[in-house]
């Protein structure tokens, strides 16, 4: 595969995580065919995770493109953010959330607390795997 997951050490909400190209690109439109497969492909393996873990049945995925969208990370990814009842009195403020949790420096988390959400997403996603295999 060409991309990777990762925890954010800004969450917006509980379980947000990113998917983004190995290669640094900072513009959606210029992956590579097989980058957007990719990409996709991972969002929506890691979105069934997210949605079984975090016992939901949404998901927001936000893809900021360039400064005017609220992109301050000049690498391509998506936000997956599993959702739960009353998260936000309006529903759409999460995009506002986004860009302004993005925008900051530094991180609300430790980096033991990311590698260990990492851990616990990475055995389920073993565990999704191998059960899909049988």
């Amino acid at each position: 595969a060409v991309v990777s997951t990762q925890s954010t050490g800004r969450p917006v909400i509980p379980g947000h995580v990113l998917v983004s190209p190995k290669r640094v690109e900072p513009s959606f439109t210029s992956l590579t065919p097989e980058e957007t497969f990719d990409i996709f492909q991972g969002a929506q393996q890691l979105g069934s995770l997210l949605k079984q873990h975090h016992q939901t049945s949404s998901l927001t995925l936000v893809i900021q493109d360039g400064e005017l969208a609220g992109q301050s990370v000049p690498h391509v990814h998506v936000h997956l953010l599993p959702r739960q009842p009353g998260d936000f009195q309006n529903n759409d403020d999460i995009y506002g959330e986004v860009e302004r949790v993005d925008s900051r420096r530094g991180g609300n988390r430790s980096e033991e607390e990311m590698e260990e959400e990492a851990r616990v997403y990475r055995t389920l996603l073993t565990e999704m795997v191998s059960k899909s295999g049988e």
